[in-house]
């Protein structure tokens, strides 16, 4: 069965799905979806920004933000924060410019950054792929403090990024569609990688965008859920020795410590 569902997963992987899913979701008729929604996935209500019958779309209730101060930021200055709450389905050493394993297939850097200039920076540095369902509040936030020195666009597929995806389908989050955002801070430098998926209407940033971020600020966020995959640059981390594939983190989370080459 397993190749009849890649290739239906082959044949629904376009974008106009997609496009027809978020107009949907941006439509005043979406709104008397949200309850329901809300109730099948079990979400925190009572943790969102504003109340259930305040939002005008379901488009809207999926890029809610949160009440003031749920999600604190770690204490220590030099720790990497998580950017999502979100399951950690791959983490890392970089081996050579490759992330291995990820549910069983290995990925290039090169690929991911779309073979950026910049790929030379992270060929031994280190990973998490950090995915958002359905559930999780779908806001994206900078990890560290510093400053935006480049942005790319890469254009792409729309595959799912959950377990089916990421383990039957070959190389989903270099085939994906993404927005990058390389920063640069106190230590050098990371990239936040955020991978489009199946039903994902668009992938955004926040307006205005400053240059200059700080940590735990706002980002970007996702129309649906998606993948955050977080590089560092070449041996400027160290991360926690309690996380692993299958650990839940949430924003602000500390995911290890940041510290001189």
């Amino acid at each position: 069965m397993k190749p009849l569902f890649r290739l239906m997963t082959e044949l629904s992987s376009r974008k106009w799905i997609s496009r027809m899913t978020g107009s949907f979701a941006k439509s005043g008729w979406s709104r008397h979806l949200i309850a329901r929604f809300a109730k099948a996935y079990g979400i925190r209500v009572e943790d969102a920004e504003k109340a259930l019958g305040e939002y005008r779309t379901l488009n809207e209730f999926f890029t809610r933000r949160l009440k003031p101060h749920l999600r604190p930021l770690d204490a220590d200055p030099d720790a990497l924060l998580s950017p999502v709450d979100s399951l950690i389905t791959g983490m890392g050493p970089i081996q050579s410019g490759t992330m291995m394993n990820v549910k069983g297939q290995d990925y290039t850097v090169e690929e991911l950054l779309n073979r950026s200039p910049r790929t030379v920076n992270y060929r031994n540095g280190f990973f998490f792929v950090l995915y958002l369902s359905p559930t999780d509040y779908h806001r994206i936030h900078s990890p560290v403090t510093g400053t935006i020195v480049e942005k790319e666009h890469v254009k792409g597929k729309v595959y799912p990024v959950n377990d089916f995806g990421l383990t039957h389908m070959k190389r989903v989050l270099s085939r994906n569609e993404r927005l990058v955002t390389y920063i640069d801070h106190e230590y050098g430098e990371i990239a936040v990688v955020k991978v489009g998926a199946l039903n994902v209407s668009s992938i955004r940033y926040v307006e205005p965008l400053p240059d200059k971020l700080e940590r735990g600020g706002e980002l970007a966020y996702f129309e649906f859920g998606s993948t955050v995959v977080l590089l560092t640059e070449n041996g400027i981390f160290e991360p926690r020795s309690d996380l692993a594939v299958g650990v839940k983190v949430k924003v602000g989370e500390a995911l290890g410590k940041l510290k001189s080459k």
